[in-house]
């Protein structure tokens, strides 16, 4: 029984824990004419393998006995962080008690499902109709695999305008590739349109995404209450609420969200990892490393792991006096590093917890030159608001040992300035400094001074002074090297361009400080989003 012409080309992976069921689907695919059929038993195995190759056919059991993780976990992870191409059919074989959740899942993300028990022609029309919307929509993801999102997303939209076939799927897609090309305006009109055509979940939880990429907060936060009230369940929708709340600097709203999300989807790596970042930044030392120890048991070699949960593991570890563990810990980072031996981040962190074991041995010199390797880090153009964090955790130890340092008040002062941005980024400082009320306190005043900077040129510029307010912002955004004031001196700068004598000069320089300062923030929050890890704006 073959599906169609070129079924034998295809390869395909089986994810089940029950061995019975693995060998009769494993043997199903092969009467249908499947070239090769791998199968694994467990969700953090098959993330692992979908990571590293990509795969034609994707048959994944919903329900793992004895696990948390479930098949919809996985298939969401794999969705949101982009590590499942469009051409894949990922296909979900569910028992009656579960239809309702996946048939919920298949309208939104999902090719198929199947039903226990199934016969082997229903397994076969499941996956030719999968097959045939793939082909349908091909020129959609040949674009996309040349990185052409401009021809990819106008694709989308003809074939929604015309109600072409599979014209619901194809404006997810488009909706998604809008938002990726920073038109979050069009992408939240496409959503409307959806929603208006057919009212679907994720339409509307597009258009609170719209409304965050776009700035518009209080609106993104309102049509996100409003969308949990109607389905308390949709752990997406808490994911985006919790990136509000951060934007809006409430942490512990934040953490709250987060945890709800842990709840509905206990099996999900990245949300395990964003809990546990943000309980360690709320001082629950406890739930923290609970969840980020069960992220690392459960995903340590996975794409969606990041380094920086170490991190924090070793931070706790030492706290506790755990010398045991903290040693492991570096030994999983060690190990990490073996397979990343270039990575400039992976290498910081080994700095970090290598100082940390050394200021449990007792061995000051060595904790000090860790230290003062990261201070130096931080000082580098390329640094970011992690590197910052680090040498406050590491300082922060260092003066709890009793240990007098000169140049560690200059230090925190200068982190202040460049790294305290906006509420969010000091709050997590300040956390990261836990109870030193000293180097709190400076990172709080550091705040203040840099948003009464931001006051100031916006006054000279309402009272018509706006070449003032843009040196103001231009010169402090380069002495502190502050992203918020380069950023507000562009904008400032454009805005009020026809009164700026050397509108075109400035714009040069400020671009400069951009470039130098400003993007690798930029860098580090796209990198926090997709591996687990709290991102920030960086204005």
């Amino acid at each position: 029984m073959l599906i169609d012409a070129t079924i034998h080309k295809a390869n395909a992976l089986v994810i089940d824990a029950n061995a019975n069921s693995r060998s009769l689907i494993t043997a199903q695919l092969r009467e249908v004419g499947l070239g090769f059929v791998r199968a694994v038993t467990r969700v953090k195995d098959a993330r692992i393998v979908l990571e590293n190759a990509p795969y034609d056919l994707v048959i994944c059991d919903y329900h793992f006995d004895g696990h948390e993780e479930s098949g919809q976990d996985l298939l969401d992870e794999l969705r949101r962080e982009n590590l499942l191409p469009y051409s894949t059919v990922f296909m979900m074989i569910t028992g009656e008690a579960t239809y309702a959740k996946v048939a919920e899942a298949a309208e939104a993300a999902l090719d198929g499902y199947l039903i226990k028990p199934y016969t082997l022609n229903s397994l076969a029309e499941r996956i030719q109709a999968a097959r045939h919307r793939k082909r349908v929509l091909g020129p959609i993801f040949e674009a996309i695999e040349a990185q052409d999102f401009e021809r990819a997303a106008g694709l989308c939209l003809e074939r929604f305008e015309a109600r072409a076939e599979f014209w619901l799927f194809a404006a997810r897609i488009g909706a998604e590739l809008l938002l990726r090309l920073r038109r979050h305006a069009d992408a939240k009109r496409l959503y409307e349109a959806i929603i208006q055509a057919k009212t679907v979940p994720w339409a509307k939880l597009g258009v609170a995404r719209s409304e965050l990429e776009a700035g518009n907060l209080s609106q993104a936060r309102r049509t996100l209450e409003n969308l949990i009230g109607e389905m308390p369940d949709h752990a997406d929708s808490h994911d985006v609420l919790g990136r509000v709340h951060m934007e809006q600097g409430d942490v512990i709203a934040a953490r709250n969200t987060y945890r709800t999300a842990v709840e509905l989807t206990p099996g999900c790596l990245l949300r395990a990892q964003r809990a546990g970042t943000l309980s360690f930044y709320c001082g629950d030392r406890e739930e923290a490393l609970r969840l980020l120890e069960r992220a690392t048991v459960n995903g340590l070699k996975s794409k969606l792991y990041d380094a920086f949960t170490l991190v924090l593991i070793a931070l706790m570890r030492f706290d506790k006096r755990d010398g045991k563990a903290l040693k492991s810990t570096q030994v999983q980072l060690l190990q990490m590093l073996e397979r990343f031996p270039n990575s400039a981040r992976l290498q910081r962190f080994a700095t970090a917890i290598g100082g940390l074991l050394a200021l449990q041995d007792k061995q000051t010199a060595g904790a000090l030159e860790a230290a003062r390797e990261l201070a130096a880090e931080s000082g580098r153009h390329e640094a970011d608001h992690e590197v910052a964090s680090l040498v406050i955790a590491i300082w922060k130890r260092l003066a709890d040992q009793a240990l007098q340092i000169d140049e560690m008040a200059d230090l925190m002062h200068r982190i202040g300035l460049r790294y305290c941005i906006n509420k969010a980024s000091t709050e997590i400082l300040v956390a990261m400094a836990e109870n030193n009320e000293g180097i709190a306190q400076t990172l709080r005043d550091c705040h203040a001074k840099i948003f009464e900077v931001a006051e100031t040129a916006m006054k000279q510029s309402l009272r018509g002074q706006a070449a003032a307010g843009v040196q103001l912002l231009m010169q402090q955004g380069e002495r502190t090297r502050n992203a918020k004031l380069i950023d507000m001196a562009m904008s400032v700068l454009k805005r009020h361009a026809e009164r700026v004598d050397n509108a075109a000069e400035l714009e040069s320089s400020i671009a400069a400080l951009q470039e130098r300062y400003v993007k690798p923030l930029g860098a580090s929050v796209a990198r926090a989003r997709s591996a687990g890890g709290m991102a920030l704006r960086g204005t």
